[in-house]
């Protein structure tokens, strides 16, 4: 089972649309996904029409029965979705309360690995979806990851929040003397604005082999796909935007990896 986290410190930068676009692309490949919604706002349990405010089992239970966790605990807490091979951990708006329990808490960064450890044979794929702020939520989900994508939106103001991502993760590392696997991910790019091109060649010059060599276009089709309640590939399948989600999984799943600087349907040209 391969866990990937998807995160940064700034909202608004597509981390909900990441999780879902490739998420729903793995599990029409074949591979059993399971989504897991660790933002107490619960965006992505919305997407798939799951009410935050009204759930009694989630994500939240985690925590509660972290010393009492077995797979029979964890199973019962995963939601099937419509979709084959797609299921959905979701997320309760009472874990944004998790900061205050935490405090004075063994154990409380490691509950969600020690979940899916528990159903590791279960799934093919697991993709967590996380709030913009470090805290005990992101922490729990760096924790259970292998590979981490940093959503990053190709403005100014995103390469701040980026700069303070990558800071985070350099001082985790040196705590823990293990470093976190990262790709940084150009998202909402806008080739008809000057602010958009310089920022993603900011992007690439700073960061370097960090950077998937493709980006992520604005598409209204995303947010029409949320609209409908359907993963980004079934609402819109030959769209410019899901092409680059399409293009970016292959990569992760290093089936047809490409070169640095090597554009991608779905980028500026798409």
């Amino acid at each position: 089972m391969q866990v990937w986290t998807v995160a940064n410190q700034k909202g608004g930068v597509g981390k909900t649309t990441t999780s879902v676009a490739l998420g729903g692309l793995a599990a029409e490949r074949g591979s059993r996904v399971l989504l897991l919604d660790m933002d107490p706002h619960g965006s992505m349990s919305c997407y798939f029409r799951q009410n935050p405010d009204a759930l009694t089992l989630s994500c939240f239970n985690l925590f509660q029965e972290r010393k009492q966790l077995s797979p029979e605990a964890v199973r019962r807490l995963i939601l099937p979705t419509a979709y084959q091979n797609l299921s959905l951990l979701p997320a309760a708006t009472a874990l944004a309360t998790l900061e205050r329990r935490a405090i004075g808490q063994d154990g409380m960064g490691l509950v969600v690995a020690k979940a899916l450890s528990q159903v590791h044979d279960d799934f093919d794929i697991v993709i967590i979806d996380t709030p913009p702020l470090l805290g005990v939520l992101m922490i729990n989900a760096l924790a259970a990851c292998q590979r981490l994508i940093i959503p990053v939106q190709t403005e100014f103001l995103a390469l701040k929040g980026l700069e303070r991502m990558v800071h985070t993760l350099e001082m985790m590392g040196r705590s823990r003397n293990n470093s976190v696997n990262y790709t940084i991910l150009p998202t909402l790019f806008d080739r008809r604005t000057q602010a958009s091109v310089v920022s993603l060649r900011s992007i690439r010059n700073d960061f370097g082999e960090r950077v998937w060599p493709g980006r992520i276009s604005v598409d209204t089709k995303f947010r029409d796909a949320s609209k409908a309640g359907l993963p980004p590939h079934l609402f819109a399948p030959d769209s410019r935007g899901v092409n680059g989600y399409r293009s970016l999984l292959k990569w992760l799943s290093s089936e047809s990896p490409l070169p640095q600087g090597v554009s991608v349907a779905g980028g500026a040209g798409a």
